[in-house]
């Protein structure tokens, strides 16, 4: 079953990324959720 998740969630997460350098894998941990979610 595949997790939808809001816009605003979606931008945060990518910003994490993107604009301060978090890793995926910290991200993970932190929100719960999967590497593939982050990565696509």
């Amino acid at each position: 079953m595949s997790q939808h998740y809001e816009l605003k969630f979606k931008k945060k997460i990518v910003r994490l990324h993107l604009g301060d350098g978090r890793t995926p894998k910290s991200l993970v941990d932190e929100y719960s959720v999967s590497h593939a979610s982050i990565c696509n």
